[in-house]
């Protein structure tokens, strides 16, 4: 059993008790989070689409932690002009435990 949801502009294939990272969400370690941009559906070989969703499917998962990804380092030159800039980035992101998946 698996299913297909989107979240922070990206597709995630799921399944129940996976560790997942997203985008930073907006919820505390422990809390439950709930998707319901359900895109696809499979149980027992059976596959279920959506149009774009599917209605009254969700996924449940549990946040385990907020934490920062690796640096990212954003280097501009502009060639024989001497000027250089170096800059670094690291993104927020969730960390999830997959739970139940209804559909």
């Amino acid at each position: 059993m698996y299913a297909v949801i989107r979240t922070g502009g990206k597709q995630y294939r799921v399944t129940p008790n996976a560790v997942l990272t997203v985008d930073s969400l907006e919820a505390e370690a422990g809390q439950t989070v709930t998707f319901t941009d359900v895109l696809m559906l499979a149980r027992d070989g059976a596959v279920t689409l959506g149009a774009p969703t599917i209605a009254g499917a969700s996924v449940a998962a549990t946040v385990l932690e907020q934490k920062r990804g690796d640096k990212v380092i954003v280097f501009k030159k502009r060639r024989r002009k001497n000027s250089r800039r170096r800059r670094g980035f690291r993104s927020h992101l969730t960390v999830l435990r997959i739970g139940d998946i209804q559909g």
